[in-house]
C-alpha cells in the first residue's frame, strides 16, 4: 500500500531529510509533493482528492501562506485529511493553535525516526477505512507520537502555572482537547492524576521556599503554592511529607 504524502517547511534539509528518513523505512511512502512555502502546498493540494493524498506535513512558520492558513485551507478542501505538524517545544504555542483544526500528530524536529514511522504507520492502517469517513467526523486523536508532545506540554504548563487556581477545562483549553481525554491520556502515559502530578509540583516549590525564605508565614507558602486556605495546605503538606511545613524547615534548615 502506497502512503502519499506531501511536505511543507521553508527549512529544505528538513525537507530532504524527512524524504530521506521515510524512504528507508520498510512502508512503501511516496511524496508527491515537497514545498518551500504553505502557497506553492497549497496551489498542489488543492487540486487533488483524498484519493490521492494521504497525509500532509506541514510547518507553521513559513514565507507567503504560514501552516495555519495552508491547514484551514486544507481542511476546507478535504475534510479528513491527516495532518502532522513540524514543531519544536519552543513552537508549542503555535503547534496548540493548529491542534484546534484537528491536526493528527506532531513531528518534533529534529525528527525522530521512530515517532515518522508510528505516524506512517498508523496513516497506512487507517487508509483503508477512510472512504468511509463522513462529514463531521471527530478529529482523530493523536497518535503515540502526538500523544507524548501533548502530555509533556501539559507538565510543563503545570510546572509553570502551579501557583494559580487549577482548572481542568483551562488546562483542556490551552492544549485544544477534551476535559476528559486528557485527564485518561495523562494517567494512561504517566501513571497519575493531573491533580496527583500538580500536588507534586506544589509541595516540592514548598520545600524550597520553606528552606530559601524562613521570613514567609505559611499562609503566604500556602497561597504562592496554590492553596488559598494555609489549614488545607498544612494537612496536604504533612500528608504528602510526613511532619508539617513548621516541622519540615526545622529538621532540614541549616
Amino acid at each position: 500500500m502506497v502512503i502519499r504524502i506531501m511536505i511543507a517547511d521553508d527549512e529544505e534539509v528538513i525537507r530532504r531529510g524527512l524524504e530521506k528518513i521515510a524512504s528507508r523505512m520498510d512502508l512503501e511512502v511516496k511524496v508527491i509533493g515537497s514545498y518551500g512555502n504553505g502557497h506553492e502546498a497549497w496551489n498542489h493540494l488543492q487540486k487533488l482528492s483524498l484519493n490521492e493524498l494521504d497525509l500532509l506535513v506541514t510547518d507553521i512558520k513559513m514565507p507567503r501562506m504560514d501552516g495555519f492558513k495552508l491547514i484551514e485551507a486544507a481542511r476546507a478542501h478535504l475534510k479528513t485529511l491527516p495532518i502532522a505538524v513540524l514543531s519544536g517545544f519552543s513552537e508549542f504555542d503555535y503547534a496548540r493553535k493548529a491542534m484546534r483544526f484537528g491536526v493528527l500528530d506532531y513531528l518534533l524536529k529534529p525528527i525522530d525516526k521512530a515517532q515518522l514511522y508510528d505516524l506512517l504507520q498508523s496513516v497506512g492502517e487507517n487508509k483503508q477505512t477512510a472512504a468511509a469517513a463522513v462529514q463531521g467526523q471527530v478529529p482523530p486523536q493523536p497518535s503515540e507520537g502526538g500523544e507524548h508532545y501533548v502530555v509533556e506540554q501539559m507538565k510543563s504548563i503545570l510546572e509553570q502555572e502551579y501557583g494559580l487556581n487549577f482548572e481542568l477545562e483551562r488546562l483542556a483549553e490551552l492544549v485544544g482537547m477534551n476535559a476528559s481525554y486528557i485527564s485518561r491520556l495523562f494517567k494512561h502515559k504517566t501513571g497519575q492524576t493531573i491533580t496527583d502530578y500538580l500536588i507534586g509540583i506544589r509541595i516540592t516549590e514548598a520545600k524550597k521556599m520553606l528552606l530559601d525564605h524562613p521570613d514567609l508565614k505559611n499562609y503566604e507558602i500556602a497561597d504562592r503554592v496554590g492553596y488559598s486556605d494555609p489549614v488545607y495546605f498544612n494537612k496536604l503538606f504533612k500528608r504528602m511529607c510526613g511532619m508539617t511545613p513548621k516541622e519540615y524547615k526545622g529538621r532540614y534548615r541549616s
